[in-house]
Protein backbone atom coordinates (compact mmCIF):
# COMPACT_ATOMS: atom_id res chain seq x y z
CA UNK A 1 0.00 0.00 0.00
CA UNK A 2 1.17 3.36 -0.78
CA UNK A 3 2.17 5.80 1.87
CA UNK A 4 0.73 9.20 2.05
CA UNK A 5 2.50 12.06 1.74
CA UNK A 6 2.82 14.00 5.00
CA UNK A 7 2.14 17.92 4.86
CA UNK A 8 1.31 20.33 7.47
CA UNK A 9 -1.19 23.36 7.43
CA UNK A 10 -1.26 26.25 9.27
CA UNK A 11 -4.50 28.24 10.98
CA UNK A 12 -2.18 31.62 11.81
CA UNK A 13 -4.38 33.58 14.28
CA UNK A 14 -3.83 37.47 14.33
CA UNK A 15 -6.43 39.20 16.77
CA UNK A 16 -9.55 37.98 15.70
CA UNK A 17 -8.66 37.20 12.24
CA UNK A 18 -7.00 34.09 10.46
CA UNK A 19 -4.32 33.94 7.58
CA UNK A 20 -5.32 31.70 4.35
CA UNK A 21 -3.22 31.89 0.90
CA UNK A 22 -4.35 31.17 -2.47
CA UNK A 23 -2.52 28.46 -4.68
CA UNK A 24 -0.70 29.59 -7.84
CA UNK A 25 -2.60 29.45 -11.30
CA UNK A 26 0.21 26.65 -12.78
CA UNK A 27 -0.49 24.47 -9.91
CA UNK A 28 -2.61 21.42 -8.93
CA UNK A 29 -5.97 23.01 -7.68
CA UNK A 30 -4.88 26.77 -9.05
CA UNK A 31 -6.22 29.44 -7.10
CA UNK A 32 -8.14 27.58 -4.57
CA UNK A 33 -7.49 28.87 -0.90
CA UNK A 34 -5.75 27.09 1.72
CA UNK A 35 -4.08 26.96 4.75
CA UNK A 36 -0.31 27.65 4.54
CA UNK A 37 1.98 24.93 4.63
CA UNK A 38 3.99 22.55 2.73
CA UNK A 39 5.42 19.25 2.73
CA UNK A 40 7.58 17.52 5.06
CA UNK A 41 11.77 17.22 4.83
CA UNK A 42 13.82 14.62 5.93
CA UNK A 43 14.88 14.79 9.68
CA UNK A 44 12.24 17.60 10.09
CA UNK A 45 9.12 17.89 12.42
CA UNK A 46 6.40 18.97 11.67
CA UNK A 47 6.34 22.25 13.91
CA UNK A 48 9.85 22.90 12.02
CA UNK A 49 8.40 22.37 8.31
CA UNK A 50 5.19 24.95 9.47
CA UNK A 51 7.83 27.54 10.68
CA UNK A 52 10.38 27.01 7.65
CA UNK A 53 7.07 26.98 4.67
CA UNK A 54 5.56 29.74 6.78
CA UNK A 55 8.45 32.00 5.95
CA UNK A 56 9.81 30.31 2.56
CA UNK A 57 5.97 31.36 1.34
CA UNK A 58 4.60 34.42 3.68
CA UNK A 59 8.17 36.17 4.82
CA UNK A 60 6.51 35.39 8.21
CA UNK A 61 7.46 34.66 11.85
CA UNK A 62 4.66 32.18 13.78
CA UNK A 63 4.23 30.46 16.68
CA UNK A 64 3.64 27.00 16.01
CA UNK A 65 1.26 26.43 19.10
CA UNK A 66 -1.19 22.43 19.27
CA UNK A 67 -1.92 20.27 16.80
CA UNK A 68 -5.62 21.12 15.62
CA UNK A 69 -6.84 18.33 12.88
CA UNK A 70 -5.37 15.86 11.21
CA UNK A 71 -7.23 15.25 7.98
CA UNK A 72 -6.27 11.98 5.55
CA UNK A 73 -7.20 12.63 2.18
CA UNK A 74 -7.15 11.00 -1.43
CA UNK A 75 -6.70 13.18 -4.46
CA UNK A 76 -6.66 11.59 -8.11
CA UNK A 77 -2.78 9.63 -7.97
CA UNK A 78 -2.05 11.51 -4.71
CA UNK A 79 -2.73 10.33 -0.52
CA UNK A 80 -1.53 12.85 1.84
CA UNK A 81 -2.14 12.92 5.79
CA UNK A 82 -2.73 16.79 6.51
CA UNK A 83 -0.94 17.94 10.23
CA UNK A 84 -2.75 21.34 10.94
CA UNK A 85 -1.56 23.38 13.92
CA UNK A 86 -2.86 26.14 15.47
CA UNK A 87 -0.37 28.61 15.38
CA UNK A 88 0.19 32.85 16.27
CA UNK A 89 1.65 35.33 13.83
CA UNK A 90 5.02 36.69 15.51
CA UNK A 91 5.37 39.67 13.70
CA UNK A 92 6.56 40.66 10.37
CA UNK A 93 5.19 42.52 7.05
CA UNK A 94 3.67 39.67 5.18
CA UNK A 95 4.04 38.60 1.13
CA UNK A 96 3.24 36.28 -1.61
CA UNK A 97 6.15 34.78 -1.73
CA UNK A 98 5.56 31.51 -2.79
CA UNK A 99 1.92 31.84 -3.36
CA UNK A 100 -0.69 33.53 -5.39
CA UNK A 101 -2.32 35.67 -2.84
CA UNK A 102 -3.14 35.80 0.88
CA UNK A 103 -5.66 37.13 3.25
CA UNK A 104 -6.19 37.58 7.00
CA UNK A 105 -10.12 37.30 6.91
CA UNK A 106 -13.02 36.89 9.54
CA UNK A 107 -13.70 33.48 9.95
CA UNK A 108 -17.50 34.06 9.25
CA UNK A 109 -16.17 34.62 5.47
CA UNK A 110 -14.73 31.44 4.96
CA UNK A 111 -17.76 29.97 3.26
CA UNK A 112 -16.91 32.99 0.47
CA UNK A 113 -13.69 30.91 -0.54
CA UNK A 114 -12.93 28.04 -2.46
CA UNK A 115 -11.17 25.71 -0.35
CA UNK A 116 -8.63 22.79 -1.36
CA UNK A 117 -10.55 19.58 -0.64
CA UNK A 118 -8.22 18.39 2.24
CA UNK A 119 -8.81 21.42 3.98
CA UNK A 120 -12.35 21.51 4.27
CA UNK A 121 -12.20 19.53 7.32
CA UNK A 122 -10.50 22.53 8.49
CA UNK A 123 -12.90 24.80 7.43
CA UNK A 124 -16.00 23.04 9.09
CA UNK A 125 -13.97 22.38 12.41
CA UNK A 126 -13.38 26.17 12.48
CA UNK A 127 -17.07 26.98 11.82
CA UNK A 128 -18.13 24.84 14.76
CA UNK A 129 -15.94 25.77 17.02
CA UNK A 130 -16.50 29.61 16.49
CA UNK A 131 -14.50 32.37 17.88
CA UNK A 132 -13.15 30.05 20.64
CA UNK A 133 -10.30 29.35 17.87
CA UNK A 134 -8.65 32.56 19.14
CA UNK A 135 -8.42 31.69 22.89
CA UNK A 136 -6.90 28.20 22.48
CA UNK A 137 -3.66 27.93 23.83
CA UNK A 138 -3.53 31.26 24.46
Amino acid sequence: MEQPLIVTAAVIRKENSILIAQRYVKTDHSLKWEFPGGKLEMDETPEQCLAREIKEELNLQTEVADIFKVVYHEYPGKKILLLCYLCNDLGGEPKALDCQDFKWIDIDSLDQYDFVEADLPIVEKIQRIGHEIFKIDQ
